[in-house]
Parts: structure tokens; sequence; C-alpha cells
């Protein structure tokens, strides 16, 4: 049912814009990659969702040639990877849309995590060395490289201290990574990759932790609502045998990060937590033009090597990602009910055509994707006890 017009009320898009409603719109157009069919369907389905709690009408996705007389609300499949991107559109805040405007492509992506290894190393436009310095007491041990000479080098040094994670900037969900354990399996590994990928997108190589759990930190706001939250994410096998992201348990505040605070939380989301705001606002002291209205940081907790605890900050998320069904969930229980203070929203997505669901589960795509074949995703709202 893609690109059909779902009001929230049940008037016509055209009708709403009309009178004075505006319109959620999803925005493809700035997608650095190939979107699978399951991954449209739930930008569509969250899209709805939004414009329910805004009070705005649904008219799918961006028309360029449409003359939109309402103000429109972007839900980009992507941070928009340049300001003029945004304001062409009328994007020029955080109330325009759901996600994020960076001011140079690599911002978007892993790279910004890491610093370059060596003076000489090449580096894109806008680059900023201080944003590494701001933030290197609250990332992984590693480096960013936009050359294949530059990563074996960096791989080289890194790998002194054992076992290195390689990644591709453009990689997502687990994919388009591999471990090191030598200087022979990393430039076999470097040679299999394309050099022009890499000056364009970047990779990263970083201390690989061997028992590792992935915790997310985020900051939502739509309108007046601000929603803060902490939590863990879950891994499981995709359709081909890979190990691939498979949803996330949060625990979201109404609120800014105080509110969260003010929860009973582990000391590991304590960590987690206070490194992710140090990393944010880094990146926004070093790039202050960029805007997000949609904040999400992913932090590795786990024991390395030399049997050490590490935690560190992975990457960051400015658009509608995994969590998001369960941010859209939250969303909607505090719109409903203006006492209620927190809740716990999860997602989850099942690969195959023979996945267990409970029976309260939100189910926002259930098929067979051309690309990765069945899968189902659901999200699920549970009661918090702050116990």
């Amino acid at each position: 049912m893609m690109g059909s017009v779902y009001p929230f009320d049940g008037q016509p898009a055209s009708d709403a814009a009309q009178s004075g409603v505006g319109l959620v719109v999803v925005y493809p157009g700035n997608a650095q990659r190939s979107l699978c069919d399951h991954e449209c369907a739930t930008y569509h389905a969250l899209a709805q969702r939004l414009a329910f709690i805004k009070g705005y009408a649904f008219a799918g996705e961006y028309d360029a040639s449409r003359d939109y007389s309402a103000a429109l609300y972007f839900v980009p499949s992507d941070t928009f990877l340049t300001l003029e991107d945004a304001h062409r559109l009328g994007v020029r805040g955080e109330q325009d849309l759901f996600g994020g405007v960076v001011p140079f492509p690599f911002i978007a992506t892993k790279t910004i995590t890491h610093p370059l290894y060596g003076e000489h190393a090449r580096a894109p436009d806008g680059w900023s060395r201080e944003l590494s310095r701001r933030m290197q007491e609250v990332v992984l041990p590693g480096f960013s490289a936009f050359s294949l000479e530059d990563a074996r080098n960096a791989g080289r040094h890194l790998l002194e201290q054992g076992a290195v994670r390689l990644k591709m900037a453009s990689g997502i969900g687990g994919l388009g990574q591999w471990v090191l354990a030598d200087a022979d399996k990393l430039d076999a590994r470097l040679q299999a990759l394309d050099a022009d990928e890499v000056a364009r997108c970047g990779l990263v190589l970083e201390r690989n932790l061997p028992e590792v759990s992935t915790l997310s930190v985020g900051q939502v706001r739509v309108d007046d609502l601000l929603v803060t939250y902490c939590g863990t994410q879950q891994l499981t096998v995709n359709n081909a045998g890979e190990e691939v992201y498979g949803g996330s348990r949060l625990i979201v505040a109404r609120g800014d990060f105080d509110a969260l605070l003010g929860l009973k939380l582990e000391r590991q989301m304590l960590m987690a937590i206070a490194q992710a705001r140090q990393y944010h606002a880094a990146v926004m002291q070093s790039f202050p033009e960029m805007f997000a209205s949609r904040c999400n940081y992913d932090v590795a907790q786990g024991i390395d090597e030399d049997g050490r605890w590490q935690s560190g900050v992975l990457e960051q998320s400015w658009r509608i990602g995994g969590a998001s069904g369960a941010e859209v969930a939250a969303f909607e229980a505090f719109r409903g009910d203006p006492s209620l203070q927190a809740v716990c929203a999860s997602t989850t997505e099942i690969y195959g055509a023979d996945g267990v669901m409970p029976a309260d589960a939100d189910i926002y795509f259930q098929g067979v994707d051309e690309s990765v074949g069945p899968i189902t995703k659901y999200a699920r709202l549970e009661p918090y006890a702050n116990s």
C-alpha cells in the first residue's frame, strides 16, 4: 500500500491541506543505499503514526512535482547530508522532520567516532580534528580512514593491542564488518575492498570486544513532546545465516536526560548515558549548524582480549532507525495519558516464516521482502515500574 494516503481523521490529504492541517511525508530521496521493501513499509507505517501524534494528515511519499499548500513534516529515510538539500525542501529546524541534518556527508557515518591516523592522513571536506579530542574518553580505541593505505597503517597499529574490527561506514545492522586477528588478514580484507568507496565513504577500525553487549541511548522530540531513553539491543540471525540487528528494548522517560536519570537504572546504563551525552555535546560543539529531532547513540560494553571491561560509543543515528517503532509507541502512550512519566517500549525483528509473536505485538511489517526474504517487525509497549 505504498504511496497511499492515510489521513489521521479520515479526510483526504488534499482536503486536510485546504483546511490548514499539515502533512507528514516520507522522503526517500536522500538515501545513500537501496531501501528494502520492509524498510519502505516500516517508514510509511511509522510516518502514519507520527501524523496522528501531530494531528496532521499522512500524504505518502514526497512528490517534488506537487504543489503542497500545507506545512510539511518530513520522515526521511536517511540523514540530510547537506544544509542546502534540507533548506531546498523547507527543512530548517528540528520541528520540520523526524531525523537530522548535517553540513557534510561524513558526519552522518561511523567515521566521526574516531580520529585519523597520522597528520597526513586523507580527510574529507569539513573534517574536524578537534571533534576526536572532545570525545576520545567516551569511545573505544580506534581510527577512521579514507584511503586503503591509511587504513592499513591504522590497522597495524591497533593490532599491536589485539584483534581489530573493521567496519565500512556504509554498513548498517551489523553488516559490512570483519574481525581481523593479524596483519595478513588485514591486508587481505583491505585488498578486497573498493578503494573508491573507501575514499568516498570511509571506514572504521577499532578495538574488538569478543564479549560485548550494545546499549542504545536516545532523545527524540515531536512538537512540544520530548522523550529520552536508554536500553539494550539484541541480535538475531537473518535468512542468510548472518548475525544482524534484531531489535531494542528501551526504558523511555517523558522529558530530558534528568527525567531519565530520575529512574532506577543499572550502573552500565548510567555509564552509557554519560558517554552518549558527551559524544552528542562534542558533535554539536564541532558542527553548530547541524540539527536533529531524533538522536540515537549505540554504546558497546564488554570485555576486551586483555580481560578489561570497556565501554564506548560506537556510532550515532540522526534518522529513523531500528528503535523508532518503540519510540513512536512511547510517544503515543505519552500523548494518550498526560500523567504517564515512563514506559518500556521494544521492537523486534524476526527472520523466517514461522516466527512466534506475543499476543500484544503491534506488527508494522510482515511478509516476504524481495531482498532479505520473510521477515516480521513489531513493537510492544509495557508498563514501567520504578522499583
